[in-house]
């Protein structure tokens, strides 16, 4: 085990990428509350607006682009690898394997070459396997072809096996699993916060039946700074929450944001044609659908992951989900998303 302290010593430069993302730019602040010194990296077309009070050193560099690597990493002796494509649905599942794999491996290769001491790769519950019935799983649940649905899933999955053999072959390599995070800067919105953003607007009358794992997407970027610090070399670690049902889940955002709670259970098997039907449609015009045949076998399985053992290993300590929902709605109430509820900042 490394310990790596930032109180007691300089680190260093560290690297982070993704940081103009919501993990990221979580992550990219809880460095600069530590007191670290760091260069982001961003593509060129990238929003900045998540890093505009994140003082650091910026550098344009692409996970596709592995010429574009060796000067981003040049200097650094720490890396915080976070940049991913996050999307359930992709109309080109080649790009998102090529960013999510082969860029990750690239990026991990020019660091070791160039120096970097600790990298911290941030993985997802996505590349786990599912535990059984109402058991939640955790580091070692035996992962299945099956457990992987869709296109993301499976980049994840891969991706991990390859940062794994590097750090089997000497790489100083700690890997962090996320499940899934709610907080402030999603600016996007992810998937997640899509989903919060459409309960707090009374948006989600409906809904499937299953299980999600809720964290504060702050306790994520602490839980990343842990793993640099105590993490074992080559071991991943999950970084979740709480579990819930997502009808919990609804009736806790309905109840902050004054609306009423979703009351419809749907069904899964006659949505299915549905999702195949939009699937069609977004084909032709380009944005995701609202529904995919992935989604809806997603939602077969409980999402619930057990990180006893990040808190034990790294002093992991996640909050309540119900804090990170809070403090979403309040940053989408400032950005002006929530304007017409009864949620308001100083409520929270």
């Amino acid at each position: 085990m490394t310990d790596l302290d930032p109180a007691s010593s300089d680190p260093g430069l560290t690297l982070v990428t993704g940081a103009t993302g919501f993990v990221g730019a979580a992550v990219a602040r809880a460095l600069v509350r530590a007191g670290r010194r760091i260069r982001l990296i961003h593509r060129a077309q990238s929003d900045l607006s998540n890093l505009r009070d994140v003082p650091g050193e910026r550098v344009v560099a692409d996970l596709t682009d592995p010429a574009s690597l060796a000067a981003a990493v040049a200097g650094c002796t720490r890396l915080f690898h976070v940049a991913a494509d996050y999307r359930l649905w992709v109309p080109d599942i080649a790009m998102m394997r090529r960013t999510n794999i082969d860029g990750s491996v690239a990026l991990l290769k020019a660091a070791h070459a160039a120096g970097v001491k600790r990298m911290v790769y941030t993985s997802s519950v996505a590349a786990l396997g599912l535990a059984q019935g109402r058991e939640p799983a955790n580091e070692g649940t035996a992962n299945r072809p099956e457990d992987h649905i869709g296109p993301y899933k499976r980049s994840k999955y891969d991706a991990e096996i390859a940062v794994r053999a590097l750090a089997q072959a000497g790489l100083d390599i700690v890997i962090v699993n996320p499940s899934a995070p709610v907080g402030p800067g999603d600016i996007k919105p992810t998937p997640t916060g899509r989903m919060v953003l459409d309960a707090a607007r009374g948006l989600m009358p409906a809904y499937v039946e299953t299980g999600m794992n809720i964290v504060h997407v702050d306790d994520v970027a602490a839980g990343h700074l842990r793993a640099e610090q105590h993490g074992r070399t080559g071991e991943s670690y999950i970084l979740g929450g709480e579990n819930l049902m997502l009808s919990e889940i609804g009736q806790m955002i309905a109840k902050l944001a004054g609306r009423s709670p979703p009351r419809i259970k749907l069904p899964i098997a006659p949505l299915v044609p549905i999702a195949r039907v939009m699937e069609g449609w977004a084909r032709l015009t380009g944005h995701p659908p609202m529904m995919t045949r992935d989604m809806l076998a997603m939602a077969r399985h409980l999402m619930w992951y057990d990180s006893t053992k990040a808190v034990r290993e790294l002093g992991y300590a996640p909050r309540p989900a119900q804090r990170a929902f809070e403090d979403a709605l309040v940053d989408f109430c400032t950005r002006g998303l929530l304007s017409d509820i009864a949620f308001h900042p100083q409520a929270a």
